[in-house]
């Protein structure tokens, strides 16, 4: 008896034993467990990456805004309708293009997200400016890298190579090279009088009048690389406005770098290890941004859907009536709306074709649209009406100053005060012996703008008017818009917060290649343009800017239709998206993997 409980005994010891131990070894994998997790949020927290051997001191633009608990890595992939025609923003002012430029490379200084009125440093360490606004002294951050590249011509491989002041200057004598085709951007800098170069880091900017544009000029500035751009030392105006490999690369010194560009499939980017912003918490969390060409509103709706891009800016009737699915429902997508003031569409007349020399007739033409109609039965009331190109919420803007309204009589009066009737009957009006009669061209896969335009050609043929669609490849419509090739055409432009009307109004700007491609012209608007750039004085430049858009909204050089609301649905696992003042900025975006 006894045996047998000395047995029973030591048999529940060694089970004791046996259990004592599997607990110890549980605690361990788990406290294993939980160090290699503390370690992997260690190493995916943004404000603790390595990968940077500079020291961050001081400012460093908008780095107040990432997030310290950003978690790193991640894809994110947008569409875009059509592949950009470059690269280059010296060459190719498209807002794809910019936008993707933008991402690898920067500026002097930023804008400061919440307060755009301000800059702060970026690849300017400091800088400071002349009481007479004219003289800029600026000393870059040292250590600041181009990204490595392999030459497309010759297939050498380059190493990151440090950005000096010599690189500044080689930017800014591009621009101003009359051989190169950089005529959008030349206007901006036709008062810039030198650079002087003073060392590798330090440089002066002078202009040779107060030119109120000359911060953003400066500042804003996207410098391009010499060593890319003069593979033999030499610089070469033709090779650069041809070079269209070069052209279709990207070499920045910002936080992401150009990976790859497969021809109406995608952009690929990917992070820049080195980039300065780490070491001020101002890094990117996300390691890969691609930009997936997808020319079907629909085809990039249900790519979005299946989870193949990231985000989307959804069309007004995408938002109303397609985002009932699960997917939104459910939440596992979400959905931003808010008002995109910077931005307006419009339709362009060209001033040189008879039916649209007289600003009575642009009047009448827009008098003849039934704008409210439009926004409501496409838009769904996602924005306003605009009134012209000043930001309607600014102080720059005349807030007594009312869109034109749908007025059909008032509109067939000013038509025939300006000349136009139906002599022959036959439905159609004329004037000196030329039909009123034009061609309004229509980018391929917009659905939105087929019907908005179906329904203008309905409005203007009940008062005499033909309006005959054409459809274009967006490429081909941009080059013939460069080229002036064209009648009428619906389009937006995205503003600046300081308002510079001199590339759109000015009369200056509207030679072949000018973005004034209308060919308006008004020596008044000439006169105050022209004025508003040297005024300093912010009631002075209200004033005068008030009388500058009275001006435009008589003559009506185009119908300005709307501003509309930015309509934003994305993946709800991406994280940190806040609205500032100019919209949204995705470099502070992270993707977090637990939603």
């Amino acid at each position: 008896m006894r045996t047998a409980v000395n047995t029973a005994i030591v048999l529940l010891l060694i089970a004791t034993t046996v259990l004592l131990l599997l607990l110890i070894s549980s605690f361990d994998r788990a406290r294993e467990a939980s160090v290699k997790l503390e370690a992997r949020l260690t190493a995916l927290s943004i404000r603790r990456m390595g990968g940077s051997q500079h020291r961050g001191v001081g400012d460093f633009a908008n780095m107040n805004f990432f997030s310290p608990e950003a978690v790193d890595g991640g894809v994110l992939i947008q569409a875009i309708a059509s592949e950009p025609p470059g690269l280059n923003p010296l060459l190719h002012n498209e807002a794809t293009a910019m936008d993707i430029f933008a991402l690898c490379s920067m500026t002097l200084a930023e804008r400061d997200w919440e307060n755009p009125e301000t800059f702060r440093p970026a690849l300017a360490e400091s800088y400071t400016i002349s009481p007479d606004h004219k003289t800029y002294r600026i000393k870059l951050r040292r250590g600041v890298m181009w990204h490595p590249f392999t030459d497309p011509e010759t297939g050498v491989a380059h190493p990151a190579k440090e950005v000096t002041a010599h690189d500044i200057k080689f930017t800014i004598d591009i621009i101003r090279n009359p051989q190169t085709n950089c005529e959008v951007m030349r206007v901006y800098y036709r008062d810039l009088q030198s650079v002087e170069v003073i060392n590798d880091y330090e440089l002066v900017i002078t202009w040779s009048k107060a030119y109120y544009g000359s911060l953003a000029q400066t500042l804003g500035l996207f410098p391009m690389p010499r060593h890319f751009y003069m593979p033999d030392g030499e610089f070469d105006p033709a090779r650069f406005n041809d070079d269209h490999k070069r052209n279709r690369m990207i070499v920045g010194c910002g936080p992401y770098m150009f990976h790859s560009w497969e021809s109406s499939k995608r952009i690929r980017l990917e992070r820049n290890p080195d980039y300065i912003g780490f070491a001020y918490g101002a890094a990117p969390p996300i390691e890969t941004r691609i930009f997936e060409v997808i020319a079907l509103p629909n085809t990039r709706l249900q790519s979005l859907l299946a989870g193949k891009i990231s985000m989307l800016g959804l069309s007004a009737e995408q938002w109303m009536n397609r985002t009932h699915s699960p997917e939104f429902t459910s939440g596992a997508i979400a959905k931003l709306r808010y008002p995109d003031y910077f931005s307006y569409s419009y339709i362009g007349y060209n001033n040189k074709i008879h039916c649209f020399r007289d600003a009575a007739t642009r009047r009448a033409l827009t008098m003849l649209i039934n704008r409210q109609e439009i926004l409501d039965r496409l838009l769904y009331g996602c924005g306003t009406i605009s009134k012209g190109p000043i930001i309607p919420t600014s102080s720059y803007s005349d807030q007594n100053l009312q869109p034109w309204p749908y007025d059909p009589e008032k509109a067939k009066a000013l038509l025939a005060q300006a000349g136009w009737f139906d002599r022959d009957g036959d439905g159609i009006l004329e004037r000196d012996g030329q039909k009123f009669s034009f061609t309004m061209l229509m980018i391929s896969g917009s659905t939105t703008q087929q019907r908005m335009l179906l329904m203008i050609q309905n409005d203007l043929a009940a008062a005499g008017i033909e309006m005959k669609l054409q459809t274009v490849e967006w490429s081909v419509l941009l080059q013939r818009l460069k080229n002036q090739e064209f009648e009428a055409c619906n389009l937006g432009w995205r503003t600046g917060f300081d308002p510079d009307l001199y590339q759109l109004f000015h009369s200056s700007q509207s030679e072949i290649g000018g973005d004034n491609f209308i060919s308006y012209r008004n020596p008044e608007v000439d006169r105050l343009i022209e004025e508003l750039r040297q005024e300093f004085d912010m009631s002075k430049r209200i004033a005068m800017f008030h009388q500058l858009e009275r001006i435009i909204h008589e003559d009506q050089p185009y119908t300005f239709l709307f501003c509309s609301d930015a309509l934003l649905a994305y993946h709800s696992n991406i994280d940190n998206i806040r609205v500032f003042a100019t919209g949204i900025e995705s470099l502070s975006f992270y993707i977090n993997p637990g939603e």
